[in-house]
Formats: C-alpha cells, structure tokens, sequence
C-alpha cells in the first residue's frame, strides 16, 4: 500500500499570471481588452486555490478517532461532490465520491475527516485512478479498519469539450482493501447501499 507524501506548495503566482499573459497572446488577444485586463490575476487565483491540496498532509487530516465508539458495521458517506484538475489537459473533472469502511473496535474516524480527504486530494493536478487509490490508502493506512472502498463517479471535460466530445459519459474507479476485497458479502452489501 503506497504511502502518499506531502508535496511542496510553492505557487508562484507571478508566474502563473505570466503564463496566462503568454497563452492569451497566443491565441491573438489583446491584453489591454476590458475583459481580459484581469484574467491572468483571475486565473492564477484560480490555480492556487484549485490546487491547495498540495499544501496539506492527508495523515493528518485522517489521525482524529473517536476510540469510544463500539461499532463494527458499514460506514458509509456517499454523494460526496468534488472537483479535481487532470493533469493531461489541465481541464476539470468532477462528480460524486462514495467511501465506505468498516471499523475496528474503538477505531472511528469523523465523517468530516472522510469528506477532508477527498477535497486535499482532489484539490491537486490529478488522475481519477489516482485519487480513488489514494483516498483508500490514506483510510487504510491512518484508520486502520478491517476494510474501505471507495468509488468515484466523474464526468472529464476533456472527453465532453474535446476528443470523443460525448457529455455525460462518466468513468467510474474503485479500490477496494482489507475485508471488502477478501470477502464477497462485505463487497455486496456495502454496493447494495451505494445504489
């Protein structure tokens, strides 16, 4: 199971604004337009709050249990929105997550941790695979349940603005660890409430 490290945050807004001045002069814009003037300031704000999830650590969000609890059974939070960033067209992808885990005893994390999780890692230049790996890891790693699945829903503009140009097509990703990949009645109820 990978470990997923903190990053750096070293946005350089100045440069983002400098790129964006570049790319609009590619594209033959006047930079002085009135609707343009302040596009690279508002495209690199954009920026660095679309990708601030660089500039937190997962573990930590994840480390707070609640180690009264006696519950053993299915947790699930689902219809989890999010937005992300791919870092093949730097074009939004976006859609719903679903986490599902079953504890240890005394091992409960916060339904608002689980939530957390999504948006720090949602919030960087990503993969969809990438993110459903890391979510499940990050449960396993700090949580230590018996088991967590998580599932991602997402339309990519990148297929519905570009390329096969279909909207509404989704792609769905999933990682399963611990019992949910073990055990096939575990897999099957916890589906059962997704749907």
């Amino acid at each position: 199971m990978a470990v997923w490290p903190v990053k750096t945050f070293n946005f350089d807004e100045n440069k983002a604004k400098k790129a964006v001045k570049l790319l609009l002069e590619s594209f033959g814009e006047d930079l002085s337009r009135e609707g343009i003037k302040r596009t690279p300031e508002r495209v690199a704000a954009f920026y660095k709050e679309a990708l601030s999830g660089n500039a937190c650590d997962p573990m930590e969000i994840a480390s707070v249990h609640y180690e009264t609890e006696d519950h053993e059974e299915i947790v699930l939070v689902k219809d989890i929105s999010f937005y992300s960033l791919c870092e093949h067209h730097l074009l939004p992808f976006f859609g719903k997550a679903h986490i599902a885990y079953i504890p240890k005893k005394d091992r409960i994390i916060g339904v608002s941790k689980l939530i957390r999780l999504i948006e720090v890692f949602a919030n960087r230049l990503q993969l969809q695979e990438r993110l459903t790996k890391q979510v499940a890891d990050t449960v396993m790693c700090s949580v230590k349940p018996r088991g967590v699945m998580v599932v991602l829903e997402a339309e990519h503009l990148c297929m519905t603005m570009r390329g096969t140009k279909k909207p509404g097509s989704k792609m769905i990703t999933s990682a399963m660890r611990g019992i949910f990949l073990k055990d096939a009645r575990s897999r099957a109820e916890a589906l059962s409430l997704l749907r």
